[in-house]
C-alpha cells in the first residue's frame, strides 16, 4: 500500500455500525439458526436423518420463537412500552409481536402437518424444513420493520424461499410450473416494489418510515407527485404478496401446482407478512397522506371481495376454489386496511390470526384426500367422505364454515369486526360490498359440505364407488391429526370464547 493510498483512507470518516441488539430481532434469528443448523446436521452424517428429527427440531424452533416473543411481550408491555433497535429499522412494539406469534404458530402447524405428506411422497432431506425456517423469519422482519430497506429484505427472504418449495415436487410437472409462475411474477412486483422505494427516498430524503412521518408531518410539499407515485407502487408489490385483485394472476396455478401443505403455508405467512408491511408503510409512514391511500385501498378491497368470491363459484378443482378463497379473504383484511382506525388494524390482525389456523387446516385435509401423488383435487373425489372418513370430513366442513363466517366460530367475529369497522369509518358501501362477498362465498363453500355429506356407499355409482374406496384407504398420520386437533380446538373455542385472542390483537395496536 503507497504512502498516498494510506493518507487517504485515514482522511475518510469511520463507518459507523449500530449498536445490535439481538433481543429484539431473536425470534427471527431463532428461525435463521434452526435453518443453518438442520443443513448442517444433514451434512455431517452418511445416512440422511429422519424426517421425523427434521419435522420435531423444526416445531421446537417454532416454540421457541413463540417463547421469545412472548418475553419480548411482556419486557414492552409492562418493563419497557415499545422502542426502537438498530437506529430506528427494527421496531420492537405489540404489533411486531402478534406478527412473530402468527407466523410461528403458522410454522408449527404446518410442519407438523406435512410430516405425513412427506414420508407418502418420498421427500428426504433438510431443504424443506429449512426453507420454511427461513420464510418464516422473513416475514417476521416485515413485520418488525422500521425501514423500507428492512422491509424489502424481509420480503425477499420470504419470497425466495416460498418460490423453492413451490416447485419441490420434483415428480409433478404442475410443480416446477408453479414455481415459474411465482418467480417471474414475484420478480416482477419486488422490481416494482423496489422502484416506489426509491421514489419515496427522493420525495422524503429518507428510508426511514418514522422519519418519513416526521418530515410529512413538518413539511408542506407544493407537488406531492413524486411521493404519491411511489406510495402507490409500494402499494402494488405489496398487493402482489397478499393476492389482491387485479394482482392475483399467480395465484390460482401457483396454489394448485404447489405441494399442498406449502399451499397452506403460502396462504397464511405470505399475506401476514405482506399485510403487516403493508400495515407499516400506511399508517406509519403514510398515515398523513391517508386520503390519498384510502381510494387505492378502496378500489382493491372491493375488486378483491367480488373478484374471489365470483371466480371462486365456478371451480371444480378444491385447491384452486380455496385459492380464489384466500384472494377473497385479502379483500376482507383490506377493509380494515381501509378503514384507517384504530378499530381498522385491530380487526386486520384479528382476521389474519383467525384465518391462519382455518385456511392451514383446511389444506392439511386436503393434503389427505390428495392422496399418493397429491392429485386428487377434483370436487368428485371428495364425494360421500363423511361415509368413509367421518372425522376427517367433519374438520374440512368446521373449517369451510368458519371460513363461510358461520356462528360460534372463529370466522363469524373476523367478518363481523372488519365490516363494523368500515361502518364505524363511514364506508357504508365497503360494508354492504363485504356482506354481498360472504353471501357469494358461503355458496362454494356449503357445496363441498355438501359433496362431503351427499353421497354414500349404498347409492353410489361404480365411479363413485371407485372413489370410495380411494377414500377408504386414505390415512391420517399422527403429526396432521395433532395439527387439525389444534386448528380445530383454536376455531371452535376462540370462536366461543374470542376475547383472548381478541384482547391480544387490541393490545398491539395500542402498542403499535
Amino acid at each position: 500500500m503507497t504512502l498516498h493510498s494510506t493518507g487517504l483512507l485515514a482522511t475518510l470518516a469511520p463507518v459507523h455500525i449500530p449498536p445490535l441488539a439481538y433481543s429484539a430481532v431473536l425470534p427471527p434469528v431463532i428461525m435463521i439458526g434452526m435453518a443453518l443448523f438442520l443443513l448442517l446436521l444433514s451434512a455431517m452424517f452418511k445416512r440422511q436423518p429422519n424426517t421425523g428429527v427434521y419435522t420435531a427440531l423444526t416445531a421446537a424452533a417454532s416454540l421457541g420463537a413463540i417463547a421469545a416473543s412472548l418475553v419480548l411481550w411482556h419486557y414492552i408491555s409492562v418493563r419497557h412500552g415499545p422502542y426502537t433497535a438498530m437506529e430506528g429499522a427494527i421496531s420492537v412494539d405489540g404489533f411486531s409481536v402478534l406478527v412473530m406469534v402468527l407466523v410461528s404458530c403458522a410454522l408449527f402447524l404446518t410442519a407438523l402437518s406435512s410430516d405425513g405428506y412427506l414420508r407418502r411422497e418420498g421427500v428426504q432431506g433438510p431443504e424443506y424444513h429449512a426453507l420454511m425456517l427461513l420464510s418464516t423469519s422473513g416475514a417476521m422482519l416485515m413485520g418488525a420493520a422500521g425501514d423500507l430497506i428492512v422491509i424489502f429484505l424481509g420480503l425477499e427472504i420470504m419470497s425466495i424461499a416460498l418460490y423453492v418449495l413451490a416447485g419441490m415436487d420434483s415428480k409433478r410437472r404442475e410443480s416446477g410450473e408453479a414455481a415459474i409462475k411465482y418467480f417471474i411474477l414475484g420478480a416482477f412486483s419486488s422490481a416494482v416494489f423496489v422502484y416506489g422505494i426509491a421514489l419515496t427516498y427522493g420525495a422524503t430524503g429518507s428510508l426511514n418510515l418514522a422519519q418519513i412521518a416526521n418530515y410529512l408531518s413538518k413539511n408542506v410539499l407544493i407537488s406531492n407527485g413524486l411521493l404519491l407515485v411511489g406510495l402507490a407502487l409500494l402499494v402494488v408489490g405489496f398487493a402482489f404478496k397478499i393476492a389482491a385483485v387485479p394482482f392475483h394472476m399467480w395465484t390460482p396455478d401457483v396454489y394448485e401446482g404447489s405441494p399442498t401443505p406449502v399451499t397452506g403455508f403460502m396462504a397464511s405467512v405470505a399475506k401476514a407478512g405482506g399485510f403487516a408491511a403493508l400495515l407499516r408503510v400506511l399508517l406509519t409512514a403514510g398515515d398523513v397522506l391517508r386520503l390519498d391511500w384510502q381510494p387505492m385501498i378502496w378500489v382493491l378491497a372491493i375488486l378483491t371481495l367480488l373478484g374471489g368470491a365470483i371466480l371462486a363459484l365456478v371451480q371444480t378443482n378444491v385447491k384452486r376454489m380455496l385459492a380464489y378463497s384466500s384472494i377473497n379473504h385479502a379483500g376482507f383484511v383490506l377493509v380494515g386496511v381501509e378503514a384507517a382506525t384504530r378499530q381498522g388494524v385491530d380487526a386486520a390482525l384479528y382476521y389474519l390470526f383467525t384465518y391462519t389456523f382455518v385456511v392451514i387446516g383446511s389444506f392439511a385435509v386436503v393434503s389427505v384426500v390428495g392422496g399418493k401423488g397429491d392429485k386428487a383435487h377434483n370436487l368428485e373425489e371428495y364425494k360421500g367422505l363423511s361415509a368413509t372418513q367421518p372425522l376427517l370430513a367433519a374438520m374440512l366442513a368446521l373449517f369451510l364454515l368458519a371460513q363461510a363466517g358461520i356462528p360460534f366460530t372463529t370466522g363469524f367475529l373476523a367478518k363481523f369486526t372488519v365490516i363494523a369497522a368500515a361502518a364505524d369509518s363511514h364506508s357504508y358501501a365497503l360494508a354492504i360490498i363485504a356482506m354481498l362477498s360472504a353471501a357469494i362465498a358461503a355458496f362454494f363453500y356449503l357445496r363441498v359440505v355438501f359433496y362431503m355429506y351427499s353421497s354414500s356407499p349404498e347409492t353410489s355409482t361404480a365411479g363413485s364407488m371407485g372413489v370410495l374406496r380411494a377414500q377408504a384407504a386414505l390415512k391420517v398420520p399422527a403429526t396432521m391429526a395433532i395439527a387439525l386437533g389444534l386448528a380445530a380446538a383454536f376455531t371452535l373455542f376462540f370462536g366461543i370464547v374470542p376475547a383472548p385472542v381478541i384482547d391480544f390483537a387490541h393490545k398491539a395496536t395500542l402498542l403499535f
